[in-house]
C-alpha cells in the first residue's frame, strides 16, 4: 500500500526517524465505562468522552505519517452489554460518520471497516458506507474501524471461503499457503500491524486480529482510553522504536557477528 504519508518528514520532537516509525498501529480502545465510573458520570458519558480520544490519536497518526491505524471499536462480544447501551453506542457511531467526515478529508484519511454487517442498524450502515466511499480516493493515513469485529469470526469466515473455492475447484487444498489465508482474512492487503496498543491496563487482546498481531509489538498504558491523547500515543511510538525486533531469528552481535 502506498500512501502520502509515507514521505512526510517526521516531527523532529517525535524523537523517531522515519524508519524506525510503527508502518501500523492497532489500539484496543479499553476503559470508558470504568473512566466514567470514576467520575461518577454514566457508562455512556465514557462512551462519549472516548470519542475525543478517537479525534485525537486519528489527527496525530496523520501527522505523523502513520500508513494505518486500527481502532477496535465494537467487539463481537460487546452485543451482551445492556440494549441501552448498544443503542448509545450505535448512535455515536452513526455520529462519527456523519461529524468527522470534513476533519477526515481535511486530513486525507482513507477510511476502511471490517467486521459482520449483522446487527448494526440500516441507518448507520449507510453513513458507513457514505464516508468508505467519500474517502476512498485519499491516499494518507488509513483509518480502520474494527465493528462488530471478532479475531475467531474473521478466521471462520476466511476458511468458508476458502472451502467453498476448494470444493468448487478454484483451490488446491494442498497448495494453500499463509498468503492464501491472509488474502481471505477482512485485512486483505493491509499490512499486519507493527505496534498494538491496550488501554486500561488490562493484559489480553480479546479476540482482536488474531491472525494479524503474529510478530506485533504490545504496549499497555493504565491510562482509560478518555485519558489517551497525543503524549500517550508519542510514548508508544518511542518505545515501539526502540525495541529489538527479531521476527523469530537472531540480529547479528557486532562483536561475534551472526549466528
Amino acid at each position: 500500500m502506498t500512501t502520502e504519508s509515507s514521505s512526510q518528514s517526521v516531527p523532529a520532537d517525535l524523537g523517531v526517524s522515519a524508519e524506525r516509525l510503527p508502518r501500523h498501529i492497532a489500539v484496543i480502545m479499553d476503559g470508558n465505562g470504568r473512566w466514567a465510573q470514576r467520575q461518577g458520570l454514566p457508562r455512556v458519558e465514557g462512551h462519549r468522552r472516548g470519542v475525543a480520544s478517537v479525534r485525537r490519536t486519528v489527527e496525530e497518526c496523520a501527522r505523523l505519517g502513520i500508513e494505518q491505524l486500527t481502532l477496535y471499536c465494537l467487539s463481537s462480544e460487546n452485543w451482551k452489554r445492556p440494549q441501552y447501551e448498544l443503542d448509545f453506542l450505535m448512535h455515536l457511531l452513526e455520529q462519527y460518520m456523519i461529524e468527522e467526515r470534513s476533519t477526515i478529508m481535511a486530513n486525507n484519511i482513507q477510511v476502511r471497516i471490517i467486521g459482520r454487517r449483522d446487527g448494526i442498524p440500516e441507518q448507520v450502515q449507510q453513513e458507513m458506507d457514505r464516508t468508505i466511499e467519500l474517502s476512498s480516493a485519499n491516499t494518507g493515513t488509513t483509518l480502520c474501524l474494527a465493528i462488530n469485529y471478532g479475531g475467531r469470526g474473521e478466521m471462520v469466515d476466511a476458511v468458508r471461503k476458502i472451502a467453498s473455492e476448494a470444493a468448487a475447484g478454484t483451490l488446491d487444498p494442498d497448495s494453500i499457503t499463509e498468503d492464501d489465508i491472509a488474502s481471505h482474512l477482512y485485512t486483505a492487503g493491509m499490512p499486519d500491524p507493527d505496534l498494538l496498543i491496550r488501554t486500561a491496563g488490562e493484559m489480553r487482546i480479546s479476540n482482536f486480529l488474531l491472525w494479524q498481531i503474529s510478530y506485533a509489538e504490545l504496549w499497555v498504558t493504565q491510562q482509560c482510553w478518555p485519558e489517551f491523547d497525543e503524549d500517550s500515543l508519542r510514548q508508544a511510538i518511542r518505545d515501539f522504536a526502540g525495541r529489538d525486533r527479531r521476527f523469530g531469528g537472531l540480529n547479528a552481535d557486532p562483536a561475534e557477528g551472526a549466528t
